[in-house]
């Protein structure tokens, strides 16, 4: 088996369980940090796949890793303001869940429930 091979395989399994944490789990932070390991997860695959695609002998294809590059900031940027936005959900109601009956007691205070 190639290192093509394994790295694909390790990609899509990460993709996979990102996706599966994804759709699983009720909890914004586990949430956020499921869309990372999803994120994790495609950039491993475009990886392998701008290698597999160069020429033998060369490097791997440069744009599709300057795109990976780029995506991994903007990944880390929006995992920055996912997490200071849950921050401010839990400052705010002295929670970090979104409970669907938050609008029946908005008026009270979340400590005394």
């Amino acid at each position: 088996m190639s290192t093509a091979i394994v790295f694909g395989l390790c990609a899509a399994g990460a993709a996979g369980l990102g996706l599966y944490g994804l759709i699983a789990d009720p909890h914004p932070l586990r949430k956020i940090l499921a869309f990372n390991v999803l994120g994790t997860g495609v950039f491993l695959l475009f990886g392998v796949v701008a290698r597999r695609g160069a020429v033998p002998g060369l490097g791997a294809d440069p744009i599709p890793l300057a795109l990976v590059i780029t995506g991994m900031v903007v990944a880390f940027s929006a995992t920055a303001v996912a997490i200071a936005l849950l921050l401010q959900l839990f400052q705010a109601t002295g929670a970090a869940t979104l409970r669907a009956d938050a609008s029946a007691d908005a008026g009270t205070d979340p400590a005394d429930t």
